[in-house]
């Protein structure tokens, strides 16, 4: 029998007692983990992911930056970031500019992405994280969703656009 905190569907969690759910939801392609490849300063990359951890070591430390992008995944290019947290000099305001920029690359170079962000509508989008009450809701669904709130700003100036 498997009971997993981490299941954020409630029917999933508490109707399964040996499946682990892994197909992506609807609007994965807003994830910054989803494999939609940015080019950023001549350099593509595998996920948005990869390209802000990258970000957040240059320009003082390229060696962090170049590991990152020499992972193998947007997860190992997080844990990177994590073990060189104490090196990141950008306040999460700095942060948030760094991350709309990555935002519009994802949608201008993706159309899938733009697509699945207009199918939105006017509703809330929110990055369901348990583990990141930051960019997202957090474990108690009452953090700040920063990734929401830019993926909404962004998805508002589209449709003035068109």
């Amino acid at each position: 029998m498997i009971k997993l905190d981490q299941y954020r569907d409630t029917w999933l969690k508490e109707k399964m007692d040996d499946v682990i759910g892994f197909y992506p939801r609807e609007f994965y392609p807003l994830d910054n983990f989803s494999s939609f490849k940015v080019e950023v300063d001549g350099y593509l990359y595998a996920s948005l992911e990869e390209a802000f951890q990258s970000s957040l070591f240059l320009p003082d430390y390229p060696d962090i930056s170049q590991k990152i992008k020499n992972s193998h995944s947007a997860h190992e290019a997080q844990k990177i970031m994590f073990e060189n947290i104490d090196k990141v000099k950008y306040s999460f305001d700095e942060q948030l500019v760094i991350m709309e920029k990555l935002l519009r690359i994802k949608s201008e170079q993706n159309p899938y992405v733009k697509k699945k962000l207009l199918e939105t509508k006017d509703y809330t989008i929110v990055e369901d994280s348990p583990k990141d009450s930051y960019w997202g809701w957090g474990i108690n669904r009452d953090g700040e969703n920063q990734l929401g709130k830019l993926w909404m700003k962004l998805r508002e100036e589209i449709k003035k656009q068109e």
